[in-house]
């Protein structure tokens, strides 16, 4: 499985390197789907296992072709419609809905080689659902999706146990899309299913209103939480002490130190919002901490969040920074603690395990 992962991952930082040199359908699917195919343990020269151009005939239309299928010796298991990388995939449902009962296939994929959507048949026999139960993008993966594109490789590929499972994660699927479409901007009838219970008067229109950015607000502190509950918990079964550890530093660590400790300061006394850790920040704290627990004890890893970047420290020492994780706008970062300050561009909070080599590095000169 750790093999897999980390094919996945190799593909994924090839995407982000490549794919502004890819403008054809063909470039995409060389570049990008066959080498995913090839993850999942599928001969691609093999058409007892991979099929180009397979023929999926359509009523009277003859010849009607889909990309790629994936077989089980003579039959498609999993057909493949692909699209070039810089489209969007909201067009082409239906192109793949005409060819999925013609064929034995149970599952689809729609994909431009970033984005992939996985259908079958929940809601009705041979028939392809509307919506897809699975879909993830290469770019912004997390660790579930690595264990349901695990369920389609070669060796453990089983149709039964693909079926079983695709209506929870379905369900479970849209339930999540739902309710990150409230937490970003809750709709009147979810408003008013939460005062329900809360506010006893007449919900108007304007007292809905009213309570839309309590509501939002009301949904970040609790997650936020939530969040820094199970943190605090985790590190309370560790032994939370400090070490008075003497450090030689370097003038130029002094240096770094002093602007560091004029940043937090400076942002102490001015008169902005309250710095708001997020969930972000936190899962990037807790997957550094993960990445050096063979290293450090877990008790000696803290963090200090400010409006600038979030600092990873060891000692809760402001001379001993790991990295620095910029999360507060789109572009976000990480930036390691070498010799040269170096800034890496990331697209997700994932994209930090790109760089563990470089943080237990770092961290091995405060050992």
């Amino acid at each position: 499985m750790e093999n897999f992962i980390q094919q996945i991952k190799t593909l994924s930082s090839r995407i982000e390197r490549i794919r502004d040199n890819i403008q054809t359908e063909e470039a995409t699917k060389t570049s990008l789907i066959m080498p995913l195919i090839q993850a999942l343990g599928y001969d691609i020269f093999n058409p007892e296992e991979f099929v180009p151009e397979f023929v999926a005939d359509v009523g009277i239309k003859k010849g009607e072709k889909i990309d790629y299928a994936i077989m089980d010796g003579v039959n498609p298991v999993i057909l493949i419609e692909a699209k070039c990388v810089h489209e969007k995939l909201h067009k082409h449902d239906s192109q793949l809905f005409r060819y999925f009962g013609t064929t034995k296939a149970k599952f689809a994929i729609l994909t431009n080689g970033i984005q992939y959507k996985f259908f079958t048949d929940l809601e009705e026999p041979n028939k392809m659902d509307e919506k897809p139960f699975f879909v993830f993008n290469l770019l912004e993966l997390r660790d579930n999706h690595f264990l349901e594109l695990a369920k389609f490789r070669k060796n453990f590929f089983n149709v039964e146990n693909v079926l079983t499972t695709a209506s929870e994660l379905k369900y479970t699927n849209e339930i999540k899309k739902f309710l990150t479409q409230q937490w970003e901007e809750p709709n009147e009838e979810f408003i008013k299913f939460v005062l329900s219970d809360v506010y006893q008067g007449v919900k108007t229109k304007k007292v809905i209103d009213n309570f839309r950015d309590i509501l939002k607000k009301s949904l970040t502190q609790f997650v936020n939480e939530k969040v820094n509950d199970k943190l605090q918990k985790a590190l309370s079964s560790t032994d939370g002490s400090q070490r008075d550890l003497d450090v030689q530093i370097n003038n130029e660590e002094v240096a770094s130190t002093k602007e560091d400790e004029l940043i937090e300061e400076l942002e102490k006394v001015a008169d902005e919002p309250v710095i708001i850790t997020t969930e972000e920040e936190i899962e990037g704290y807790v997957l550094i901490k993960l990445m050096l627990k063979e290293n450090i004890d877990a008790s000696r890893i803290f963090y200090r969040d400010n409006k600038s970047y979030f600092n990873v420290l060891i000692d809760d020492n402001i001379r001993k920074w790991i990295c620095r994780l910029g999360f507060n706008t789109s572009n976000k970062y990480i930036q390691i603690n070498d010799e040269l300050k170096t800034t890496y561009k990331l697209e997700s909070v994932n994209d930090i395990l790109l760089y563990k080599d470089e943080i237990i590095k770092v961290s091995a000169k405060y050992y």
